[in-house]
């Protein structure tokens, strides 16, 4: 199957009725402070997002809970913010950041406050349910960035937006620190109050940028004409592994840590905590290296070496220094590679439809990660190593390297 050169894969005509995006002048002040407020919103809606990856470890214990049990409840969220992902991208599309960004946020402080005070593990899955509409914040504010940036620098200011994931790495510095020195319920009061702070920031703040493009039809038609956009696909099985591959460790890392390692949960949390901090750093980069060079490239390395990595982590090294290098290379490459990827939604994604487009691939690194981490559980608890699921990451990743590599090249040479 070819690279999408039909040309509904990169004709950024608006639909009828609609005005063009991208409008706004790059680089103006208002264009930073609107990615600024987007990336802030990301960060700490991803905060909450994160809340049970952390305490995972924990809550096993306490609840005498199996691996796969475990697994199950650091990943609800995972897959429902990517699932809600793709209405929340159309609706955004419809009606605009300034509208989506702040209700996004309210809505996700109810279940921080509810994890404050439920301890069964059945209410706990229900509550980590809802806490997943905080990670469709994401699909919010692609389309405000890119419509404040023009395709030159999309990819840089998308990266710069990504950096917003790093609020899984403040998850992980904070959360079971807070609650051993000042309660447990103390991380969510915190990330409930700075939800509500941002909530009403945001409002008074946010705003689309000038020209945005304004769709017409249904969510339901808009979603069903960028589902049948083969580069849509294309892109969603990219960031399943890029996007999917990150999200994945850093909410299984600690458990990983913990069991392969013997790391208590807090010298855990703190190393995911660089992980995630390194793959967060390394986003921009992937963004910046594809303005310049192509995110193809740029997609074929990163996945090539972290398929290198995975094989060298599969044999369950000494943590210092081949296991650490070994995961922080990963981190820094999973990084870049997301960043690679919504580079390239940049450069095809019709104008008027980025919201919708962003919904789709952002559900699909979602879901990439919410599958490794029940892998990793079932294989560990029937096989007692995590040495298969290791070496299903590098089959996987470099899959999607040879699959960049031959299917995406054409786009790379007509677009050079």
């Amino acid at each position: 199957m070819s690279i999408a050169r039909d040309s509904t894969a990169t004709d950024t005509t608006p639909a009828p009725g609609a005005v063009r995006a991208g409008t706004a002048t790059p680089g103006s002040s208002q264009a930073t402070l609107q990615l600024a407020l987007a990336t802030l919103g990301f960060l700490v809606n991803f905060w909450a997002w994160a809340l049970l990856g952390p305490l995972g470890p924990g809550i096993k214990e306490r609840l005498d809970l199996s691996f796969a049990a475990q697994s199950l409840l650091v990943a609800v969220p995972v897959v429902v913010g990517s699932l809600g992902r793709v209405p929340v991208g159309a609706l955004t599309d419809r009606y605009g950041a300034r509208v989506v960004f702040p209700l996004v946020t309210l809505a996700t402080i109810v279940p921080v406050l509810t994890l404050s005070v439920v301890s069964s593990y059945a209410a706990l899955i229900i509550t980590g349910f809802f806490l997943g509409i905080g990670g469709t914040a994401f699909a919010v504010g692609v389309p405000l960035v890119s419509g404040w940036y023009p395709p030159a620098r999309r990819g840089f200011a998308i990266g710069v937006f990504g950096v917003g994931m790093g609020g899984t790495a403040i998850a992980n510095f904070t959360t079971v620190r807070l609650a051993d020195s000042y309660g447990a319920r103390t991380p969510f009061l915190l990330v409930a109050a700075i939800l509500a702070g941002y909530a009403i920031l945001s409002f008074l703040l946010l705003r689309d940028a000038p020209g945005r493009a304004r769709p017409t039809g249904s969510a339901w038609q808009r979603l069903s004409t960028v589902g049948r956009l083969t580069v849509t696909w294309q892109l969603c099985f990219l960031y399943a592994v890029g996007f999917g591959g990150f999200v994945a460790f850093s909410v299984y890392l600690p458990a990983y840590l913990r069991t392969a390692y013997g790391l208590d949960a807090g010298d855990g949390a703190l190393r995911t905590a660089g992980f995630v901090v390194l793959a967060v750093a390394a986003r921009p980069l992937g963004g910046w290296l594809s303005d310049r060079l192509h995110p193809v490239p740029v997609l074929v390395w990163c996945f090539g070496g972290v398929a290198a990595f995975a094989v060298v982590q599969a044999f369950e090294p000494a943590l210092m220094p081949v296991g650490t290098v070994a995961l922080l290379g990963m981190a820094v490459l999973l990084g870049a590679a997301s960043g690679a990827v919504f580079a390239l939604v940049g450069k095809v994604a019709p104008a008027d439809q980025v919201g919708a487009v962003t919904g789709l691939v952002g559900a699909a690194g979602g879901l990439g990660g919410f599958v490794p981490p029940l892998v990793m559980g079932w294989v560990y608890g029937s096989q007692g190593s995590y040495a298969i699921g290791l070496m299903l990451l590098s089959d996987v990743a470099l899959a999607a390297a040879v699959f960049t590599a031959v299917k995406m090249a054409g786009l790379a040479a007509r677009e050079s």
